[in-house]
């Protein structure tokens, strides 16, 4: 396979609820193709993928790492895979949301046990976002428990997925020992080795499960019209056409295909990256990506011979040096070669590439479209940066990012640490759109934003690994936000000096409204050049700095400005006299419409012992949460609630004392509401 036999690469995710198993996966994957010659565990801190010494200790992902393996599926040739293992943790989702920006498909895991969680459908609605194709295994069939029909089912209620199995497990929990393979009609049978063994089917096995193969047919015939009018002629419907058909609905997300495996014993691993190999999309199979050249919108297929355009998804430090990882999504990027940097707004040269493998580098000379590789040794290139030809400028969509939603107040534990607490501070928001850093404008104090305590302490835990930085930390706050309680039709911002010496002149005049989906949109209306057009983008620069801190002295969201009117003057009107009068003029508007606060909610998932239930919603409701669905499930009961983060301050502890230990809880963002009073 040479390297650009584009057709034959595979760019993957697996994405997850924490403890479905993901880690596992990816390492028995890489042993199964030979990428290891040992695999590692996750609760011994030695997997691949979890390879910081953070992520050992916790026994967690936390960064999305990516690994390179080779598989040459049952005939067919071979393909190759890079692979990204992103976290199972809501607090860093963010890890998950630019990993799926630059698939091109994606493996969703779930414990057979435990089925589709939070998280589950968290990760599931991202990819259903980015139009990703994906696969469905359903892990942990050797745990006491399992029950692949159930989760089958869960995919097809709760997430509205359109589940094909590809098969039938044979057994379940301690006698699952195999997998009926309902397309290449044969069984696999797992050895204690870790081999597999493959059966053609019997007479009595085809019996028995050809009916299921049938009803596999008719469901994927329905969204494909081939198979369709192989199976209306009652034609012979072999192996390879079923794969095929399989294939052409996958990839246009009529459905999933599901398989059942035990990544822990090492079965089923074959068949998953068999699966990965025939099912899900290489670079060629994916639109064309969209991205803006002066305003203008183009379209840019995987063609290494095209323009160049890229796009820098994430940055980690790796060994000794940063890397920048980026997918080429059309024309190469090669060593020695100048590139655009549209944030930045600089040429830049690359004088490193490298494909990963976790943490360990192998150094290329070039990388084209549908690559994912890494930029080595630049310091300073954020998190969704565009890197496109000096001489064919573009801009790519930004990365998706969520508010954060608690903050923490942090100072250095000795005054010599100022200067690094800076560095790293900065350094941990370079790398993490999710994480951000203000100062209090009233105290002076260090404030940190994220997604969550564990998001926070984890950002804690680094600055004083990485950048030898010991700090103390304030009592957790609520991020909130504030947003306009009524629209404005006039507002006026006027700077004006003219007493002598360089003077300063600007008028601007706008009006504000609300919008429901807290978004912020600036629209200028003016005419007849009332403000000259090199003035227009420093009155949004003015605006954008009004935004970060509204009348109640938190960040405003959720309204439209349009700029109606205004006023320049030939000799005294300056960027920095329009900065000023459109924060003013911001500032006044806000001020006549008065603001409401908003407060992050969280949605809760709690799995407790049925004898508790009542006691758990007694303390949702004492917290003010909302009960949206209580699930019956025998023995144990599954609550989903709403509540304001600001009452969930040590609720995992109170659950934990009411239930004897013995029920769970999981949160995430749900959404911003107009805070409650009491």
């Amino acid at each position: 396979m040479t390297r650009t036999n584009s057709s034959r690469w595979r760019n993957l995710g697996i994405i997850a609820h924490i403890d479905a198993g993901k880690t596992t996966l990816t390492e028995r994957l890489l042993w199964t193709a030979g990428a290891i010659h040992r695999t590692g565990e996750v609760h011994h801190g030695n997997s691949t993928t979890d390879y910081s010494d953070i992520e050992r200790r916790r026994g967690i992902t936390i960064g999305a790492a990516a690994v390179r393996l080779r598989w040459t599926p049952t005939g067919d040739t071979e393909h190759r895979f890079t692979l990204i293992d992103t976290p199972g943790h809501i607090d860093f989702a963010i890890e998950v949301e630019r990993s799926l920006r630059v698939l091109d498909g994606a493996v969703a895991v779930f414990s057979a046990v435990d089925g589709v969680q939070p998280q589950s459908e968290t990760v599931w609605r991202q990819a259903d976002h980015h139009e990703l194709p994906r696969i469905a295994v359903i892990n942990k069939m050797d745990r006491p428990g399992a029950n692949f029909a159930r989760v089958v089912d869960a995919l097809r209620t709760v997430l509205d997925a359109r589940a094909w199995p590809m098969g039938l497990p044979l057994g379940e929990a301690e006698d699952f020992r195999g997998w009926i393979d309902l397309v290449a009609e044969c069984t696999w049978l797992w050895q204690v080795d870790g081999a597999v063994t493959m059966q053609s089917w019997s007479a009595l096995d085809r019996s028995q499960y050809l009916p299921k193969r049938l009803a596999l047919i008719e469901a994927v015939a329905e969204h494909d019209d081939e198979l369709e009018s192989l199976y209306l002629s009652e034609a012979s419907i072999s192996a390879d056409a079923l794969r095929a058909a399989l294939r052409r609905a996958t990839l246009a997300g009529a459905g999933v295909p599901v398989i059942a495996a035990s990544a822990y014993r090492n079965q089923g691993m074959q068949a998953v990256l068999d699966a990965i190999a025939h099912y899900l999309p290489s670079p060629m199979d994916r639109p064309a990506v969209r991205a803006e050249r002066e305003q203008a919108a183009v379209w840019l297929p995987p063609n290494p011979d095209a323009t160049t355009v890229a796009l820098v998804f994430k940055v980690t430090p790796l060994g000794q040096t940063m890397a920048s990882f980026v997918r080429v999504y059309s024309g190469r990027l090669s060593v020695g070669q100048s590139v655009w940097c549209a944030r930045a707004q600089r040429v830049r040269r690359i004088g490193r590439l490298a494909a990963v493998q976790a943490d360990r580098t192998t150094e290329l000379d070039a990388a084209v479209a549908g690559e994912i590789v890494a930029i080595l040794g630049w310091k300073d290139s954020p998190s969704g940066e565009t890197l496109s030809a000096p001489e064919d400028r573009l801009q790519l969509e930004a990365i998706a990012t969520q508010p954060p939603v608690l903050a923490w107040r942090i100072e250095a534990l000795q005054k010599s640490d100022l200067l690094r607490l800076g560095q790293g501070l900065s350094a941990l928001a370079l790398q993490d759109p999710s994480f951000q850093v203000k100062q209090d404008p009233d105290t002076g104090d260090t404030v940190v934003y994220g997604m969550g305590e564990l998001h926070l302490d984890v950002m804690v835990e680094r600055l004083r690994q990485d950048f030898g930085v010991t700090v103390r930390t304030g009592a957790p706050q609520v991020a909130y936000q504030e947003t306009p309680a009524t629209a404005v039709t006039w507002a006026e911002g006027k700077i004006e000096k003219r007493n002598g010496g360089v003077g300063q002149f600007a008028r601007v005049v706008l009006s504000i409204a609300p919008m429901p989906d807290l978004d912020v949109q600036i629209v200028d209306e003016t005419i007849g050049g009332s403000i000259p057009k090199p003035f227009v983008a420093s009155v949004e620069k003015g605006l954008r700095q009004a935004l970060q801190e509204g009348p109640r002295g938190v960040p405003v969201v959720g309204l439209q400005i349009r700029i109606i009117d205004g006023e320049a003057h030939s000799v005294d009107s300056s960027d920095l006299a329009f900065q000023r009068a459109a924060f003013t003029a911001l500032q006044h508007a806000l001020q006549q419409s008065g603001t409401r606060l908003l407060e992050p909610v969280m949605q809760l998932q709690i799995d407790t012992p049925a004898q508790a239930l009542g006691d758990v919603i007694g303390e949702v409701q004492k917290r003010q949460g909302q009960i949206q669905q209580i699930d019956d499930r025998g023995l144990r009961v599954d609550v989903r609630a709403h509540a304001p983060l600001a009452k969930l301050h040590g609720y995992t502890t109170s659950l934990r004392s009411l239930s004897q230990g013995r029920a769970e809880a999981s949160m995430q963002f749900l959404r911003y509401e107009v805070a409650r009073v009491g």
